[in-house]
């Protein structure tokens, strides 16, 4: 080959290799990438078949797609509760913020169910870079812990959770949010050199779209990392300004109208699907009026460990576990979460899955014990407990008190992780001041002879 054959064949010789080396550090091999993508490739053929049969297949992603389309069109994304282009069986409000309408644009050219399989091949690959990031974060990943194989194992495993299955049925964008502010924390905000200017970039994108993902440019902020949270606010503000440009009446309507007062479109917040503070109190005090202002002053109190253990778990070197507090916070505090938010949960199982201890006892039951937690935790969500529960025409507030227990589950886990943990916290300080105690009589005595 000559120099100018070189040349010109060069640039996708790099690319390749490139992509060949992603894939390695991904997966480990081309076999194991095969492996990861027949999932993701499974859910289109699915939305095909779906769409040549004339069938129904994700509700939400139906809306998001009407979105996109009313925005090209004209039409007034929030004057009414349904959109021209939604099917019949989905007619629902959008309630996303109008550059999520510009997100959502590509969408638009593809039959429904066609556009639901491919939002679930993003959503799927999203949430492998997800369990691949989580496994290179975590401190002190054990030796039988491979991040290649278990990225492999786990991008199966957790499609078996309701929050991840339930997401992918509907259509919903939430794996694709998780791991754009994955990304942006763990890999762009750490990273140095012109990488790292665009820190914060990728949250603003995120809570532009959907506005709880606001929370983490708090998160950015606790960590010391302002100048990301700079921009990630400005990245918000930003777009919302384009979207007024392109699209003054929606943009005003809906900061106007229906962020501050149609809670509605949303459904109703007493709901058990609705697994955040405020639902709690509504269901617990039956509707109170009050019952938001109760729920935020919970979650104001509760910020403020929130806000100790993400500098704390920082300040350790252990990234993830802070990222996991700040998303898990916002799940509480978040006037609506809906089960299939908790998609977090991914990471978090990750994460108690590498504190395992390395190597691992001997025998099932040893075994079985060191894996309590990731497994009482993985046994919450992939049981489904809360489709078991009462619920719909307004049976939650007939509930009884233990109903309250299963029907909080996804709620427990965080507040029950955070309980733990501060426990253990106060343990080990008592623990070294008890020692710092007990040594300073000897060091009294040495400085007496």
């Amino acid at each position: 080959m000559n120099d100018g054959d070189e040349r010109i064949g060069g640039a996708p010789v790099r690319a390749a290799g490139r992509v060949t080396a992603w894939v390695e550090w991904f997966v480990g091999s081309w076999r194991a990438m095969w492996v990861v993508l027949a999932v993701p490739a499974g859910f289109l053929i699915t939305g095909i078949v779906v769409w040549l049969a004339h069938g129904r297949m994700g509700v939400d992603s139906a809306v998001y797609r009407a979105g996109g389309i009313a925005l090209l069109t004209g039409e007034p994304l929030y004057d009414k509760m349904t959109l021209l282009a939604e099917p019949w069986w989905a007619q629902l409000p959008f309630t996303y913020a109008p550059p999520g309408a510009l997100f959502f644009v590509p969408l638009a050219p593809f039959p429904t169910t066609v556009a639901w399989g491919l939002l679930s091949v993003v959503s799927v690959l999203s949430m492998s870079v997800v369990i691949r990031i989580t496994l290179d974060k975590v401190p002190n990943r054990p030796s039988w812990l491979s991040p290649t194989k278990a990225t492999v194992w786990f991008s199966v495993l957790m499609l078996g959770m309701e929050p991840v299955w339930r997401s992918l049925f509907l259509g919903q964008i939430n794996l694709i949010l998780m791991v754009v502010v994955v990304v942006d924390v763990l890999v762009i905000c750490d990273a140095g050199g012109r990488l790292g200017k665009w820190g914060g970039v990728l949250i603003g994108i995120a809570a532009a779209i959907k506005l709880t993902p606001l929370i983490f440019v708090a998160h950015l902020v606790l960590v010391g990392k302002r100048a990301a949270a700079i921009r990630a606010f400005a990245t918000f503000v930003g777009l919302q300004g384009l979207l007024f440009l392109i699209s003054a009446h929606d943009t005003w309507t809906y900061w106007t109208v229906t962020v501050l007062g149609d809670p509605m479109r949303i459904g109703p917040v007493f709901w058990n699907g609705n697994q955040s503070l405020n639902g709690l109190v509504n269901r617990i005090t039956l509707l109170d009026p009050h019952s938001t202002t109760i729920a935020l002053a919970i979650g104001a109190v509760l910020a403020i460990p929130a806000m100790l253990l993400v500098r704390r778990f920082h300040r350790h070197g252990r990234a993830v576990t802070a990222l996991l507090v700040s998303a898990f916070f916002g799940l509480l505090f978040s006037p609506v979460t809906w089960t299939h938010h908790y998609v977090w949960v991914v990471p978090l199982l990750i994460m108690l899955i590498a504190r395992m201890p390395d190597p691992l006892p001997q025998g099932f039951w040893r075994v079985t014990r060191a894996a309590i937690a990731p497994l009482a935790v993985f046994a919450v969500f992939v049981s489904c407990v809360l489709l078991w529960m009462r619920g719909g025409h307004s049976k939650e507030l007939l509930w009884h008190w233990w109903e309250f227990i299963p029907g909080s589950a996804y709620m427990i886990v965080p507040v029950g992780a955070g309980i733990a943990i501060a426990i253990r916290v106060l343990r080990r300080r008592m623990r070294a001041r008890d020692e710092s105690g007990d040594d300073q009589p000897r060091i009294a005595a040495g400085h007496s002879s």
